[in-house]
Order: C-alpha cells, then structure tokens, then sequence
C-alpha cells in the first residue's frame, strides 16, 4: 500500500511539474512575500 501512494505521489507531482504548476506557485509565493514586506 505504502508503495502505491509513494507512486501516486510522484506522479501527480510529475503531472505538476509538467503542467508549469510550479511556476505559477513560486510566482504567487514571490508576490505575497513582497506584499507582506510592504513593497508589492
């Protein structure tokens, strides 16, 4: 069981990061970081 769900982790982090998933994130993080300095 422990196996299937390390796989399907994997997975959909793959699908993600194939997707440009995390571009979109680290932008979003970027920009709330900047907001909470009071710069953005």
């Amino acid at each position: 069981m422990r196996k299937y769900l390390w796989a399907l982790g994997v997975g959909l982090l793959a699908g993600g990061l194939y997707r440009g998933e995390a571009r979109q994130v680290l932008s979003k993080a970027v920009r709330i970081c900047l907001e909470c300095i009071g710069i953005g």
